[in-house]
């Protein structure tokens, strides 16, 4: 008999590059998981559409009031659309939301973000743009852990992005992007072996 797949649970709300990062890694089994639903706060968002293309369970969740947050009963729903599809660790990819205490009671140690930044450098939006800003010479991206805070929870991965002189807002983004798509689907495979453990801010990876 093989091993269930580790079901992950998507929530985005743009296009999706990532999660399509993450279903093309599963669908080369690259990453011995499967996704299960994806759920968006934007109706017409084309990370579900993305879902719908191959059949997956793809949700809409609003609407909300808030432009940052969600109310404690629409994050219910999606904790119970979450725990119907029996998923096991949940990805952001593009949220834009918040998450707030619903989600992280109930998926608290199986959340993973990722952001476009070395973090704690530049967290929050548009972090490429922080980086240009600021004049850094090396940016980068983050898998982290969701905590409470925006950006703050343990990281699990990092890789590092320069900046090239000539570089814009676009193409500096692009080029973080790319290195995304593999870390992402990377941090979720040490995940989906049992090879990740959070002791305080720090997270182990261990041999196996």
């Amino acid at each position: 008999m093989g091993i269930t797949p580790l079901r992950i649970g998507v929530l985005g709300s743009g296009s999706g590059t990532n999660c399509e990062a993450i279903l093309q890694a599963c669908e080369r089994r690259e990453l011995p998981a499967e996704v299960a639903i994806v759920i968006s706060d934007v109706a017409d968002a084309p990370i579900l559409e993305r879902a719908r293309r191959r059949g997956i369970r793809a949700k809409f969740i609003g609407p909300s009031q808030f432009k940052t947050k969600l109310e404690p009963e629409l994050e219910q729903r999606v904790v119970n659309w979450l725990q119907e599809a029996r998923v096991g660790v949940v990805a952001l990819a593009g949220y834009m939301r918040v998450v707030k205490t619903p989600l992280l009671d109930a998926f608290r140690g199986r959340m993973l973000n990722i952001h476009p930044s070395l973090l704690p450098s530049f967290p929050g939006l548009r972090a490429w743009e922080q980086a240009l800003a600021y004049g850094v010479k090396v940016t980068g991206c983050t898998v982290h852990f969701v905590d409470a805070g925006v950006d703050a929870g343990p990281i699990i991965l990092q890789e590092a992005v320069p900046v090239q002189e000539d570089d814009t807002p676009a193409t500096l983004h692009q080029r973080i992007h790319e290195v995304e798509y593999q870390l992402y689907p990377a941090a979720l495979r040490l995940f989906a072996e049992g090879r990740l453990q959070i002791e305080g801010r720090k997270v182990k990876i261990t041999s196996s």
